[in-house]
């Protein structure tokens, strides 16, 4: 049986380019905000941290408003397909780093960005994450999180968390707006904007992404044709089992005093 690392592993090890090529992964309002963001905040002379990078579509939009950006990530496949989409496309101040967000490799004070988009919901530790990131940020830095919204309806999050844990067993927990706000104050940063954006999945591409098997697509289907009427208007389900979720866009800073 495995553990849960081996079970992310499992999941993002063999499939590198389709998240490279997915469309939500490579797009989105969240990439466009993220640049503006860093663009107004950070020095072009500044560095950064892209935190569980995946195919690394985060460093690609930021690295070239900073001076140099490391992607991390524990799969050795997924960093192989970042190094060689930055030498294509010309980012050469992408550096890849394997490792979890739970233990950070970096000296304290490393970054003026530390920034991760839809990997926090793969963390089993987040408060420990968060702090790690706090802690690799010099004074001032700031930190930015990307992922997906849990509803803050309970009987909603309870559908929605078992549909993302049948289309990917490496999953954790989707957490709420709530929630975000009270991991941000545990790691004793402070929130600046919070910002949330609709995005529609389309059920084949979602589940094939994922190499979800058909006994699982099979029991996500039925669990959303016997969902209440409430969940089923929540996630704007559709006839084919395409949905709408949330994506938050959580931007924050530590205070300028060590």
């Amino acid at each position: 049986m495995r553990n849960h690392q081996q079970s992310v592993h499992a999941q993002f090890d063999p499939q590198p380019k389709a998240y490279l090529d997915s469309e939500v992964h490579a797009k989105g309002k969240d990439l466009v905000r993220a640049q503006a963001l860093v663009k107004q905040a950070i020095p072009l002379t500044g560095a950064g941290l892209d935190v569980g990078c995946g195919a690394g579509h985060l460093s690609y939009a930021l690295s070239p408003l900073l001076s140099h950006m490391v992607a991390l990530d524990p799969s050795e496949a997924m960093l192989a397909t970042v190094r060689e989409t930055a030498q294509a496309r010309g980012l050469g101040n992408i550096e890849t780093m394997p490792g979890t967000a739970e233990a950070l490799p970096f000296a304290a004070a490393s970054f003026d960005l530390v920034a991760t988009r839809y990997s926090a919901h793969h963390w089993i530790a987040l408060d420990r994450a968060l702090a790690e990131m706090r802690r690799v940020l010099r004074p001032g830095g700031f930190i930015l999180v990307i992922d997906v919204e849990a509803p803050s309806n309970p009987l909603v999050d309870t559908h929605f968390q078992t549909l993302e844990l049948l289309h990917d067993p490496s999953h954790v927990r989707d957490r709420s707006e709530a929630e975000w706000r009270r991991h941000f104050q545990a790691a004793d940063c402070e929130i600046l904007g919070y910002s949330r954006w609709p995005v529609r999945l389309e059920f084949p591409s979602w589940v094939a992404n994922s190499r979800t098997p058909p006994a699982k697509v099979a029991m996500i289907r039925a669990l959303q044709r016997e969902a209440p009427l409430e969940v089923r208007e929540a996630l704007a389900t559709e006839a084919d089992g395409s949905f709408t979720l949330q994506t938050a866009l959580i931007w924050g800073r530590v205070a300028c005093q060590a």
